[in-house]
């Protein structure tokens, strides 16, 4: 995927490494990157005590030049994480502001972020649509409010269709961060119709004959 000239990054997070099975955190991060030197990485603290995430944030920062730290927006107990933000921008941490979903939010850290190398704010737009709201306006807004602050970039963060890279596209999101399943599905962009509906119907023949299905029928 480096070597991919259209992955300009990488983004993980706690829950992405336990469900690939990974077992040591920092190992698991070195060994990326001792392989990826050129491209923005951004590895999340797990604590929920801000002194503890400041202290993960520091040592996180540490890995490499490329790293960028993911700080949530609050802690579990909803307590807003702007303060650490602001001092670990200004301590020279290169910040990803993660889980958050709205401007308002942002605006919360953005002041923050300011004061450092350089930072991502990551909105959560599958999540938006998740409940039922469009996403589009939101991300929208927030792409204009960071326009005087060209150190920080927006993260479209949990796309659900390659929809959504084409609606991050167009309305000047800076990053969307893409599964390998929407990548690969970007070879659709484009595909006639007509044919992408004659293939469905091959496949759903070719699965039904692959399955054995039978049916005795009368005439």
């Amino acid at each position: 995927m480096a070597r991919n000239p259209m992955i300009s990054g990488f983004t993980t997070n706690p829950t992405l490494m336990k469900k690939a099975g990974v077992k040591d955190y920092k190992s698991f991060a070195i060994e990326v990157l001792r392989e990826i030197t050129d491209k923005p990485i951004s590895f999340e603290v797990f604590s929920d005590d801000f002194d503890e995430m400041e202290s993960q944030a520091l040592e996180i920062a540490s890995w490499g030049k490329n790293v960028f730290v993911k700080i949530p927006i609050t802690n579990t107990k909803g307590e807003s994480s702007a303060s650490l933000v602001r001092k670990l921008a200004g301590k020279g941490v290169k910040v990803n502001v993660t889980a958050m979903m709205t401007l308002q939010q942002v605006r919360e850290v953005v002041p923050g972020l300011v004061r450092g190398p350089g930072g991502y704010v990551s909105v959560f737009a599958g999540r938006i649509a998740d409940s039922g709201r469009e996403p589009v306006p939101a991300m929208q807004e927030i792409v204009e409010y960071l326009k005087p602050h060209p150190t920080v970039e927006l993260i479209w963060a949990s796309p659900r269709e390659v929809l959504n890279i084409v609606q991050a596209d167009s309305i000047g999101c800076h990053i969307i961060t893409v599964t390998n399943d929407l990548i690969h599905k970007m070879s659709l962009f484009g595909k006639d119709l007509n044919e992408f509906s004659l293939d469905t119907v091959k496949m759903f023949y070719n699965d039904a004959m692959s399955a054995g299905y039978r049916l005795e029928t009368q005439r």
